[in-house]
């Protein structure tokens, strides 16, 4: 596979063209609406020479666009996104390269999200037809429900990385609660029933568990009664309170982010909801600056800042991915939830690192390693194949809402920065960080991985074709000694 070239500085030429393009104009008539020569802009549509910040913050003002449009780290997501995809081998012999890949993502972005759901929607209906084929072979003849196009997780999930998992509006809102309901830490529990029944007029009640078999919340709106279950230990109670507080009074706000064009079904925009609900009752729990405070004074112990604020582990850790306030921000953290599975139900990313959107996720990685000690964290100091290296800690955790016959399920967090910042981890102490070649070699997944050294590879890498030889046994099949000579697929 041949290395994409990384040009030296952020390629804005092509940003700069779809715009034009979209307004219908040529050269010369924008370069006179930015007071510039035809012959100049022609040298920075073609990425010959820099876009100054003062054409930067005029183009934006011209074609009405958030300066957010031409950050280049969504253009690195879209292109990481777009090499997995076609990391499958459905396109093994299309001889595309790395370089084209990201020439499509940087001169047509709109294309090259279309393509990420094509894909998504043929990877839906193939497990569909996998479904359909399996149901038909035991005989049911009740096949409603089989067809799907659409992931609403995975739009909500782009939603949330696309705005960096921070929203100004329901971090005000949440303030805005604690003045008006007057709260305070030491009865935050009782202070959000008193708000909901003197200020919204609705009535909380807890049921025991056998009325409410299988529900934690139920809000009945034309009664105005709010039912949580008893199962649900105090600070889930307060969780669930503050996200019932967000649904009634933050509804413009909800419905405002929800709209955005990302989101393309009404399932995706109601899991959009609860997720930014959920959000909101985070920001309630933990409020922003005294969270902040918290985390830098206690150097980011995840479980010091639990018990400070009563809250759990994945609470604390979902929270301090939201650190991005400008002026007040903490350590860019990327965080993933995973089941033992290896399946992926949160994920987001501050640090840079990227994760497996349409394959299997790299085993190298210390979040499997904590499902073997149970409720202890595991530090690691990894190194992914583009060099960057990340301090990582994962702690596994279950779901305590339930009696004796409960399933509990067993889920792992995993967080982490870039190592750079990991001297401000508390978890970081008696790590050398400074000799980052003991770094643990990880990848995103092993289509996308270049390492031939690697004895938990489960599938060829797209950087190296596979040669058999029956006579030679490597690490595993497809570690042969000799077989980094050749280059197939993607990045050839």
């Amino acid at each position: 596979m041949e290395k994409a070239r990384e040009s030296g500085g952020p390629r804005l030429g092509a940003k700069v063209r779809a715009l034009r393009r979209r307004e219908n104009l040529n050269q010369v008539q924008l370069a006179e609406k930015l007071g510039i020569s035809a012959s100049y802009l022609n040298l920075i549509e073609s990425n010959k020479r820099p876009l100054p910040a003062s054409l930067l913050i005029r183009l934006a003002q011209l074609f009405n666009v958030d300066l957010h449009s031409f950050a280049t780290d969504e253009d690195a997501r879209l292109v990481a996104d777009l090499l997995e995809v076609f990391a499958d081998p459905l396109f093994e012999g299309s001889g595309l390269t790395s370089t084209e890949v990201r020439e499509v993502a940087t001169a047509s972005p709109n294309a090259g999200r279309a393509v990420l759901s094509l894909y998504r929607a043929y990877q839906s209906m193939r497990e569909s037809a996998d479904s359909l084929s399996s149901r038909l072979n035991e005989g049911e003849q009740d096949l409603t429900g089989v067809e799907r196009s659409n992931i609403p997780s995975e739009e909500v999930s782009d939603l949330l990385q696309f705005h960096m998992n921070h929203f100004p509006d329901l971090e005000t809102g949440a303030e805005e609660l604690w003045t008006k309901g007057k709260l305070v830490f030491d009865d935050l529990y009782s202070g959000l029933v008193r708000y909901l029944e003197k200020q919204l007029g609705v009535q909380v009640r807890i049921a025991r568990g056998e009325a409410e078999r299988g529900t934690l919340r139920r809000y009945d709106s034309a009664r105005k009664v709010l039912t949580l279950s008893e199962l649900l230990p105090t600070r889930s109670r307060q969780f669930q309170l503050a996200h019932q507080i967000g649904l009634l009074t933050q509804k413009n706000r909800l419905d405002t982010i929800a709209a955005d064009p990302r989101l393309t079904t009404d399932e995706s925009r109601a899991l959009a909801r609860v997720a930014l609900a959920n959000y909101f009752a985070g920001a309630v729990l933990m409020p922003y600056v005294p969270f902040l405070q918290a985390a830098r004074e206690e150097r980011y112990d995840i479980d010091v800042i639990g018990r400070r604020f009563r809250v759990g582990f994945e609470q604390v850790s979902h929270r301090l991915t939201t650190m991005r306030r400008p002026g007040a921000e903490g350590v860019p953290f990327h965080m993933i939830r995973i089941d033992v599975a290896g399946n992926i139900s949160k994920r987001f990313s501050a640090s840079g690192i990227r994760f497996a959107r349409f394959s299997g996720v790299c085993p190298r990685w210390n979040i499997f390693a904590a499902f073997l000690t149970p409720g202890m964290i595991r530090i690691q100091l990894s190194r992914m194949s583009d060099g960057v290296a990340y301090f990582c800690l994962a702690r596994t955790i279950h779901k305590d809402s339930g009696g004796y016959h409960s399933q509990h399920p067993v889920q792992a967090i995993g967080i982490g920065c870039q190592a750079q910042y990991a001297k401000e981890l508390v978890y970081s102490d008696g790590v050398d960080l400074d000799h980052l070649d003991m770094a643990t070699p990880v990848g995103v997944t092993c289509r996308l991985c270049d390492r031939q050294d690697c004895e938990q590879r489960a599938l060829p890498s797209i950087f190296h074709p596979l040669q058999v030889n029956e006579n030679v046994r490597g690490l595993t099949l497809y570690n042969v000694s000799g077989n980094n000579n050749g280059v197939a697929g993607v990045g050839r």
